[in-house]
């Protein structure tokens, strides 16, 4: 069984205590990845800060080559990050592909994005004065990233951070930190300057904390629960410390009578079942209109009933397993939930008789408002459908949500499109479309769902101070 080393200061690190990674599909470990305590990763922030200075110092476009070499060992490894990431995360190797060529878009956007930190000129309203807006990296940033898509969220904060010049600590997720180990090889082989780039794993508790309290460490960037993002932002206080937090989502998707109905439950299914629905925009509730609904639910739970589960590595499987046990009871748990107020189950809802962490894909209808799916995340491949008569019913359900990160709707009323767009308390909007995240767009949430946004130019500016500098010329 390989052991995977830290990376700290440039160097591979090898420790005695580890963390033993388990295959879901089949509740067995294949790999170990070193751990250090809290001290480690103290020096690993002073090594950082020291970093720092040179980093900063070089040019965006130098920065950006750095980015694009490592672009370039992800896209050579591909083949063999994807199969990783399937073994650690269980999600079909297609979609770890698809996970893939994300991340190295990801990389290439910011490393050209690095030559667009722009600052401006503003007109002075004072005889003798210019004003100037400049933009600086901010130092230290430490970048806490999930296991549901444990490459590509990680790349998310590391490529706009190091294009920005700032230099970045990596505590990947424990469930799935192999892929954040390999990274740190083509980090190496991209011959990255050394402390530019860390990779550190153990105690999640530990080295938040440390994050947390070290004056070196200027920024938190994390993507996971909201109950973990409001214990950073109550630990945050001590040191006014900035954070970027992507949470949790409940995502709606609303069907229209007048939409393409196919295209719908395309949508709908990709939106729900993608990644085994384990993602923070999986769609949470289906909302359709009552003059399509029997029709949509015929169509949806036919398409449900032949997706095939199973092991990531096995041919046409389009439904991996839940990360654990844990999430499968939770998963299993809403199902009966949902039934006992009175949902009705079309299919699924058992867990699959064969070893692993596998769930029936389930769709539930006639889901009750009182249903705890209806309310909290399921996170797992659980598709809860209810009726609705009006736009104004729809938009206020909808919208009826601690969380703001993603929703969905399927219309052909280009009116109805824009009101939509303006109304739904969500960071983002999938109109007719499934899969709206792309490298140069914003992505982030509203109320509950989190702070700040990744990607886009507003991914690069989460990175940087924002400075006025006003002039006198003595004119």
């Amino acid at each position: 069984m390989k052991v995977y080393p830290l990376y700290l200061n440039g160097k591979f690190v090898t420790t005695q205590k580890t963390i033993r990674v388990v295959n879901p599909s089949s509740t067995e470990v294949f790999a170990e990845i070193c751990t250090i305590d809290r001290a480690a990763v103290a020096q690993a922030v002073a090594d950082a800060h020291a970093a720092f200075p040179a980093w900063r110092a070089l040019t965006a476009k130098a920065r950006g080559d750095f980015l694009k070499k490592i672009a370039d060992e992800l896209e050579r490894r591909r083949e063999e990050f994807a199969r990783v990431i399937t073994m650690e995360n269980g999600k079909p190797l297609a979609q770890s592909m698809g996970e893939m060529a994300m991340s190295v878009d990801h990389l290439r956007w910011f490393a050209e994005e690095a030559r667009r930190a722009y600052g401006r000129i503003v007109p002075q309203q004072t005889d003798g004065k210019r004003h100037l807006v400049v933009k600086t990296p901010m130092g230290v940033v430490a970048a806490i990233s999930p296991w549901n898509f444990p490459l590509v969220l990680a790349v998310r904060k590391i490529a706009p951070a190091l294009a920005a010049g700032n230099t970045v600590i990596l505590k990947p997720a424990s469930a799935t930190p192999i892929c954040a180990a390999m990274f740190a090889e083509c980090v190496e082989a991209a011959k990255l300057p050394k402390g530019v780039f860390q990779l550190v794993a153990g105690s999640a508790r530990e080295i938040a904390q440390e994050f947390l309290d070290n004056p070196l460490c200027r920024k938190i960037t994390f993507t996971g629960s909201t109950e973990v993002g409001r214990s950073l932002i109550q630990g945050a206080a001590k040191e006014i410390k900035p954070l970027s937090l992507e949470l949790g989502g409940h995502a709606p998707v609303i069907v229209f009578d007048d939409a393409d109905l196919d295209a719908a439950v395309e949508g709908a299914m990709i939106t729900k079942f993608r990644n085994t629905g384990q993602s923070c925009i999986a769609s949470n509730r289906i909302y359709v209109q009552r003059g399509v609904y029997d029709k949509f639910l015929e169509k949806f739970a036919a398409q449900t009933r032949m997706l095939k589960t199973g092991d990531g590595f096995e041919e046409g499987v389009l439904v991996g397993p839940l990360i654990n046990e844990e999430g499968l009871n939770k998963a299993l748990e809403h199902i009966q939930d949902a039934v006992t107020h009175g949902a009705k189950l079309l299919c699924g809802g058992k867990r699959m008789n064969r070893k692993g962490y596998f769930l029936e894909p389930t769709v539930l209808a006639d889901v009750p408002t009182a249903a705890a799916c209806m309310t909290e995340e399921t996170f797992a491949p659980v598709a809860p459908v209810c009726p609705f008569n009006s736009d104004d019913e729809v938009i206020e359900r909808a919208n009826q949500s601690q969380y703001g990160l993603s929703a969905y709707a399927f219309t052909r009323d280009l009116k109805r499109a824009f009101r939509l767009m303006e109304l739904l308390e969500a960071g983002t909007i999938g109109i007719n479309d499934g899969v709206p995240t792309t490298s140069q767009c914003p992505f982030g949430g509203i109320k509950q769902s989190g702070w700040g946004r990744e990607l886009g130019v507003e991914g690069m500016d989460a990175f940087l101070e924002t400075k006025h500098v006003s002039l006198g010329l003595g004119i």
